[in-house]
């Protein structure tokens, strides 16, 4: 049975944030007040259907997607590029293939412990964030 990843998360490490973003072609600007961030992350999970909202002082981020089901994702906010997402389970891991403009970009939610991990990934960068609850 896959994870229940339902919850409200703080950040609580990062790293290579600014590699990862670096691949996406994030201005230094933006990368440097980025990195001073501590965000909260807000999944609703209900069955395979899922709403993710990752909330900041600087921007706020939405998706809703259902797995198995290719979306179109706007990530308006973040990079402000367009691509064809699609999540799937792997195990009990929560993956993301995103194809566009960037290549081998996704990212990986999981559950170990009583902590939420998050793998982003993009053109050879990977950056590994850890989230509690709130």
């Amino acid at each position: 049975m896959p994870a229940d990843l339902s919850g409200t998360w703080t950040l609580l490490s990062s790293d290579n944030f600014e590699g990862y973003m670096l691949a996406l072609g994030i201005d230094f600007a933006t990368r440097k007040i980025a990195k001073l961030l501590k965000p909260q992350k807000v999944i609703e999970q209900n069955g395979d259907s899922f709403t993710i909202h990752t909330n900041s002082s600087l921007r706020n981020y939405f998706v809703k997607f259902k797995v198995g089901e290719e979306f179109d994702e706007d990530n308006r906010g973040l990079d402000n590029r367009k691509c064809k997402s699609l999540v799937i389970w792997d195990n009990d891991r929560l993956t993301c293939i995103q194809k566009g403009e960037k290549k081998n970009r996704g990212w990986t939610h999981w559950i170990e412990g009583d902590k939420l991990h998050l793998e982003m990934f993009c053109e050879g960068q990977v950056c590994k964030q850890t989230f509690h609850r709130a």
